[in-house]
Parts: structure tokens; C-alpha cells; sequence
């Protein structure tokens, strides 16, 4: 989220450096085959993909198109089997991630275990610890931390399972508050290297990456001094058929206060009270018992017309994205995202859970959950579509590049602490939350569009 034309506090993230680190280790026999894909997690053809998001991917990724598909398909693959695992032994499944070549590997905690994982087609690793077991001790790591004075909380940028190495990582900011914890930090990351231009058609509509502001009272309010800046992230419709769009919580003017809702306009750069209005926020979460940051915004009746009843995404009007269907964060994973301010950049899942606090302009502490990526993003491009191949998979969040002026400058910064980190929140978490607080209302039965006018 950006300010225009001056700051005005409202959420600001902490700093966020999150783990990455990949094993690098010998493919032990061959990959499993792909099986037939659920209805909901079928990908484009690499020739369907948009120019901009194709340079965007060899740019960022070193890699094709067509192994960016492949690599996305063979994680939600291994996300599906991990996930069956877990649910049969969970005293012994201890994680699974994608390593930097894209080969699927599972830890365990036993040699039994280890052989069943490697009879299914997967390598393995033995771990001490489940993964049950860490989350448990996150979970109280996170109550440790809400505990402590605030002076010494800010000093705690961010907390990971890092299930590569089998334990927990505090990243700590290197002032003499964080010296005073005496912990260590973790700094690795995958930089990225971004260079500029794009290419394709592009569609003089509003969509999903493209920017939207919104402020506290009426753009004409004579007291107005601020707006916010975010991007749009994925078009919706629920059962009742109400066009909606996901973004950040944050992004939100009036988060926290009592039933003031805000509204949301394409931005008029000529004539800033003159923008016309897309919709309106009718929820926003930071934190609370989910962990979640997220908003929905109803769509009017003119955005709907001027084409957000399509499954699209784009960066910063650039060319298109057509969404297939939703994913869960794995790590190792290849991801892309779009938004207002960077356009398309990719990156890695480098944590598929990580903790981090957001602290309101009042200094209230927020804790939020998501996955980080390497990917870079910038001010403004909070509540932007995060996707892995042609699925969903999450909305920004947060990013320790916000301050940047553009992605080249983040990573020439940010090389000494890591490269440049996205907090990413998860797209299927989130319709979960907003179905089960919805009362049967606006959001209920609600669904990422995978097809023009679904619902």
C-alpha cells in the first residue's frame, strides 16, 4: 500500500527476511508421474501465457515458460500426496518441499516411513523432529513473543518453519534490542535480477494487479489528505452471484473502525476527485484468530461492465493472465505476481508458514500468517494476485522492498541481507475464512473466477 500525496500511518509491516534455504542434493531415481489434475488445478499451455508474465518468468526464474508450468504442477502433485501422508502418519511426516531443480522430496521421522515415501516415487530425508511437532513449538513461540514488551517485540521481524534443516528460525533485526535476545538470524534468500520492459497486447480494462485507491471519507471531502494505493488481486463471485475482488486487509482506510466502510476507485491522474468509483469494501481482517490479510471488495455495477466478471490478472496494465483454478504454497514451488507498482516478477516459496507482526499507526501489534517468496515487490503492490502456473495461490501482503524506488534497486540494497522477500497470504485460507464468517451473506460460497461471469 502507497500513500498519495503524503503519508498517513495506518498498517505498516514489520521488516521481513524469511528462510530459504534449499537443499541442493541428487534426484534419486525418477519423478513420479503427474497424475490426471483435479478440475480446479488444471494449467494453461505455456503458449497461453501472456508475454509479459513469459519474459517475467526466464528473466526471474532462469527457466522456460514450459518448466515454470511443469515445475507449479508437480508442487500442487506433491502438496496432494503430502498432505494424504500427513493425514494417515502424522507422527512422522516432517515436510516436503521442491528442490532447486524441481525434484519433489518428503521428510519422515523413520525408516519405515522413508521407504513408503520412496516406493510412491519420491526422495526422502530423515528428520528428527515432525512437522506437528515444530508448528506446535511455533505456536508457542508466537505466544512468547506477543508476551514481551513492545520495545523488544519490534525487534522480531519474523518467525519460520524451516523444514529443510527441521526447526524453527527468528529472523532479528540487528539493533541493540535484538542483540539483547541473543538469537541468531538466518539470512539466504534467491535474488532475483529484474530488468525492465514488457511486450503483448494489453486491455484497457481494470482487472485484477491493476491499481485501485481508496480513502477514509468521499474523494470530494474538503478534509481529505491522503489516499492509499494498493492493486486489486482476484475477481470472485460467491453463491449469490455478487461480484467481488480479493485484496490485502491493510489496504482497508477505515480497518478497525466500527462499520465505516471505504470505498475503491480507478484512479483519475488528472483529476484525482473525478475517479470513478469500482466498489466497496465490505470486510477486512488483519491478525485476529485467523492470522489472515485480507479484504473483499463488492464490485458496482460499472466495473462489472468495464469487465471484472473475468478471471484475469495482470501487472500494472500489462498484459493478461487467464486463472485456471487455486494452489496451496509448497516450497521451492516457482511463483509469480503481479501488481500495480512492479508488473510482473517471480520468484520461489522459500517458507510455507511464517508468522510476522503488523503494527497499526495506534503501535497495536498485529500477528499475521502466511508463505514468503522470493519474488520482489514494491509499495503499492499490496493485495496483488500471487500465482504458481495458472492457479491462485496467494494475495501480498507484506515485503522488506516496499520502500524501494523500483525491483533493480531492491536487490542491489537488499543482496547483503538476503534479496528481496514477499509475504504472501493463501488464497484458499482465505475464501475458507470468508465463507465461514459470511452468516450466509455477501462471500458466502464464495470462489476465485476461473471462467467469465461463473456465478
Amino acid at each position: 500500500m502507497r500513500k498519495l500525496p503524503a503519508r498517513r500511518a495506518t498498517v505498516k509491516a514489520a521488516a521481513i527476511a524469511f528462510v530459504s534455504t534449499v537443499l541442493v542434493t541428487p534426484w534419486l531415481g525418477s519423478a513420479p508421474a503427474l497424475a490426471d489434475p483435479a478440475p480446479d488445478t488444471v494449467q494453461l499451455n505455456a503458449d497461453q501465457l501472456p508475454p509479459q508474465m513469459a519474459e517475467a518468468i526466464t528473466r526471474d526464474l532462469k527457466m522456460s515458460p514450459a518448466e515454470y508450468l511443469d515445475r507449479a504442477a508437480r508442487a500442487q502433485q506433491l502438496r496432494d500426496y503430502a498432505r494424504e501422508f500427513r493425514s494417515e502418519r502424522p507422527d512422522e511426516f516432517a515436510g516436503a518441499w521442491m528442490n532447486p531443480d524441481g525434484k519433489p522430496i518428503m521428510a519422515v521421522t523413520s525408516p519405515e516411513a522413508a521407504n513408503a515415501v520412496t516406493s510412491a516415487g519420491y526422495q526422502t530425508r530423515l528428520a528428527p523432529i515432525s512437522a506437528n511437532n515444530l508448528e506446535t513449538s511455533l505456536d508457542q513461540l508466537i505466544g512468547w513473543i506477543n508476551g514481551l514488551p513492545r520495545e523488544i517485540a519490534t525487534a522480531i521481524n519474523s518467525v519460520a518453519v524451516d523444514a529443510l534443516n527441521n526447526q524453527l528460525v527468528l529472523n532479528v533485526a540487528n539493533t541493540p534490542a535484538g542483540h539483547l535476545l541473543n538469537l541468531p538470524t538466518l539470512i539466504a534468500n534467491i535474488k532475483v535480477v529484474l530488468s525492465p520492459n514488457g511486450g503483448g497486447p494489453v486491455e484497457r480494462r481494470p482487472m485484477g494487479g491493476d491499481t485501485y485507491i481508496s480513502a477514509a471519507t468521499a474523494l470530494d471531502d474538503a478534509e481529505l489528505k491522503t489516499v492509499d494505493v494498493c492493486s486489486f488481486g482476484f475477481n470472485s463471485t460467491d453463491a449469490a452471484g455478487n461480484a467481488l475482488n480479493i485484496s490485502a486487509g491493510h489496504c482497508d482506510p477505515n480497518l478497525d473502525k466500527g462499520d465505516g466502510k471505504a470505498d475503491v476507485y480507478l484512479p483519475d491522474v488528472r483529476n484525482l476527485k473525478a475517479s470513478p468509483k469500482l466498489g466497496t469494501f465490505v470486510r477486512a481482517n488483519v491478525g485476529g484468530n485467523s492470522g489472515l490479510d485480507y479484504s473483499v471488495i463488492q464490485l458496482s455495477d460499472q466495473a462489472v461492465r468495464a469487465g471484472m466478471d473475468q478471471p484475469s490478472v495482470r501487472g500494472a496494465n500489462g498484459t493478461t493472465l487467464n486463472l485456471t483454478g487455486t494452489a496451496e504454497p509448497v516450497v521451492g514451488a516457482p511463483i509469480c505476481k503481479s501488481g500495480q507498482s512492479s508488473t510482473f516478477t517471480c520468484g520461489f516459496v522459500v517458507a510455507d508458514r511464517v508468522e510476522t507482526q503488523l503494527f497499526t499507526a495506534e503501535g497495536e501489534s498485529k500477528t499475521v500468517r502466511g508463505f514468503a517468496s522470493s519474488a520482489c515487490t514494491l509499495g503499492g503492490d499490496s493485495g496483488g494476485a500471487i500465482v504458481s502456473g495458472t492457479l491462485a495461490l496467494g494475495i501480498t501482503s507484506g515485503s522488506n522492498a516496499a520502500d524501494a524506488p523500483n525491483c533493480g534497486e531492491a536487490n542491489v540494497g537488499l543482496a547483503g541481507y538476503g534479496g528481496t522477500a514477499t509475504l504472501g497470504i493463501p488464497i484458499r485460507a482465505i475464501l475458507d475464512d470468508i465463507n465461514a464468517d459470511s452468516g450466509g451473506g455477501v462471500g458466502s460460497g464464495i470462489s476465485v473466477r476461473t471462467r467469465p461471469n461463473a456465478g
